[in-house]
């Protein structure tokens, strides 16, 4: 059984394309309202969820934030398979920069891996809110990602890494 979003309260949610955007407990500059360092966040969920979330090739979807949780999903399946060569921390860490540099797609682009699941931006401020707003939740992501991957020391923790190689929702990594 798929793990899903406990974000099912749609009420007083921003979205854009489909895409809720949801509280971050997050010190990086975006549109995402700021959430509590004590509360869970989308993030926390896609991070904890993600070793059993990856196995799946069918995602039941059960609220707008599942939708989000797939997309974080695959971004964190992309981020590892970039840590897979990268032996000690600061290689990872300037792998994620690089990674975070890259143009990010959003629906009705190139590239986007996730075609007719969210709606087309109806305008172009929605996919700039949008694009703004993936750039800022990819952004945590790698950086609570290498804090997981990557043991106290600076070495991999081969029990994260092993996961570079399963391929989610049958969609293989560039």
């Amino acid at each position: 059984m798929v793990y899903h979003s406990s974000f099912v309260d749609e009420e007083g949610i921003t979205k854009a394309c489909g895409f809720p955007l949801l509280h971050l407990k997050s010190h990086i500059k975006g549109p995402a309202p700021v959430s509590g360092q004590d509360r869970t966040d989308i993030v926390d969920e896609a991070i904890t969820f993600f070793r059993a979330n990856v196995f799946f090739r069918n995602f039941d979807i059960k609220s707008p934030a599942d939708k989000l949780l797939i997309y974080l999903t695959f971004y964190i399946n992309v981020a590892l398979k970039r840590l897979e060569g990268c032996r000690t921390l600061a290689e990872g860490t300037k792998a994620i920069i690089n990674l975070g540099l890259e143009k990010v797609p959003i629906p009705g682009e190139s590239g986007f891996p996730f075609p007719g699941l969210f709606a087309l931006p109806q305008s172009q401020k929605e996919a700039e809110l949008l694009r703004n707003y993936l750039k800022q939740i990819r952004e945590e992501t790698s950086g609570r990602l290498l804090s997981v991957a990557y043991r106290h020391n600076g070495t991999p923790n081969k029990w994260w890494l092993a996961f570079a190689k399963r391929k989610f929702m049958n969609i293989i990594v560039p």
